[in-house]
């Protein structure tokens, strides 16, 4: 599949990633902008979406979140999800400027983190005519009370306050893994899938990705609320893709949320758990996402 190398202006940030144009289109086609997860980079099996939705007559636009993978932006590992939500706008705002995309024909596909993204992106943005959120993320403040014990919380509350201080002496912003091996250890996704995905998956096809965000991102997770959006999103047609055993955006955060949507809208759920749609159950995840653009997105 011929894809290019594409960079655009974010407000002074360059972004960079790939371009696949739509297969067997003659003319102007469809275009689905993607972008990947907390931490993740685009090499973390988003080039296979692409693909087949390229190969079914879709333009796919991807790209690396802001201070991640290719893209330029500082502080480096930094994950702003209010920024990342104006990068998908920067970044349809590029792809309908291509000669290959019909600017009215433009869908959104996130995962996890961006799957909360695009939630929000469907509601605000009248140029998106299909939505796509996969595994999303809901609710940071509900999903960290899912994942962190109880009595613990009240520390991570002592270290914002403490890296918020340091930072305005000048220091440089406190980290946390993104990932551990120890369940019980300090990361930002303290399952044990996760860390079995990240490793795996950086090993195998993404060198660029680094275990490491900043602890100010963690902060800005537990204030994230896509959940509040949802209901505004109609009537641009919304597809839930929600993993039946998710312990990482647990699954019924997820169910809940999608009660909240207005029609037009579906929800399939995946077998397995967060991680099996990018690998085992890719074609479980890929061909719902990709019929349901096909259907929304044809002239």
């Amino acid at each position: 599949m011929a894809r290019r190398d594409i960079e655009f202006d974010a407000e002074g940030t360059t972004l960079r990633g790939w371009f696949y144009p739509a297969a067997g289109v003659s003319g102007a086609a469809p275009v689905i902008v993607m972008a990947h997860g907390l931490s993740a980079v685009k090499e973390m099996y988003l080039d296979e979406y692409a693909e087949a939705f390229a190969e079914a007559g879709l333009g796919a636009l991807v790209f690396d979140n802001r201070n991640f993978g290719a893209s330029d932006g500082e502080p480096r590992q930094e994950i702003d999800p209010v920024a990342q939500v104006r990068d998908y706008r920067h970044a349809i705002t590029y792809a309908i400027g291509l000669p290959e995309v019909d600017r009215s024909r433009v869908g959104v596909w996130g995962s996890s983190y961006s799957g909360g993204h695009v939630l929000v992106v469907g509601a605000i943005d009248q140029r998106v005519k299909a939505v796509v959120s996969q595994v999303p993320l809901v609710s940071g403040y509900e999903n960290i009370r899912s994942l962190v014990r109880s009595d613990l919380i009240g520390g991570f509350r002592d270290m914002f306050d403490a890296d918020r201080e340091a930072r305005f002496r000048g220091e440089a912003p406190q980290t946390v893994p993104a990932v551990s091996e120890d369940p019980a250890g300090p990361a930002a996704m303290p399952t044990a899938d996760s860390y079995r995905w990240f490793t795996e998956t950086h090993e195998l096809r993404a060198p660029s990705w680094r275990n490491e965000i900043t602890l100010r991102s963690v902060e800005m997770l537990r204030e994230y609320e896509p959940d509040s959006y949802v209901h505004r999103i109609a009537p641009t047609p919304l597809l839930v893709l929600v993993a039946e055993d998710d312990v990482l955006t647990p699954t019924e955060l997820a169910l809940a949320t999608y009660q909240k949507a207005r029609e037009p809208k579906k929800l399939v759920i995946l077998p397995g758990g967060h991680f099996d749609a990018y690998v085992k159950g890719f074609d479980a995840s890929m061909v719902p996402a990709r019929d349901w653009f096909l259907e929304h997105l044809r002239s």
